[in-house]
């Protein structure tokens, strides 16, 4: 080592950037540029690692055919609120049918909300709180619910 080095060394306080310059000047490489004071730069912007966030849809279905795209929206793991006004009894049970189906396969919950209204939910979505019955009585012997 020449005596450059050695000075450089003996006010050097940091034992990492001397063993690395130490390596360096014995395999020959050309001496780093980088102080021994700078950080890594693998740095990960917080922002990016954040998950999706998630989706609650919306739906008022007309007919029935509408019931798939309603359960491929569970399937795919969002919550999803439907509005039964707009079908007849008959078909709204169906639809209800259809969708508990789908509910049951992915390990969900299906909720009344109201007394045309359900709530969706896979498994990866947990819902708290109950919604009082008050409401039921009359729409429920009309609908025949």
């Amino acid at each position: 080592m020449s005596f450059k080095n050695k000075i450089k060394n003996y006010f050097t306080m940091d034992d990492e950037y001397e063993y690395e310059y130490e390596n360096a000047e014995a395999a020959g490489e050309p001496e780093n540029k980088t102080s021994p004071n700078q950080k890594n730069q693998n740095v990960v912007n917080l922002t990016s690692l954040q998950q999706p966030a998630s989706k609650v849809v919306l739906y008022e279905p007309r007919t029935y055919n509408e019931a798939q795209e309603i359960a491929d929206n569970i399937v795919n793991r969002r919550a999803v609120v439907v509005n039964l006004q707009r079908l007849d009894g008959t078909q709204a049970k169906r639809v209800v049918d259809f969708l508990s189906g789908t509910v049951y396969a992915v390990n969900g919950d299906i909720q009344k909300l109201g007394s045309e209204t359900f709530l969706c939910t896979p498994d990866n979505v947990d819902v708290s709180g109950t919604i009082s019955e008050t409401y039921v009585e009359e729409d429920e012997f009309e609908k025949g619910w």
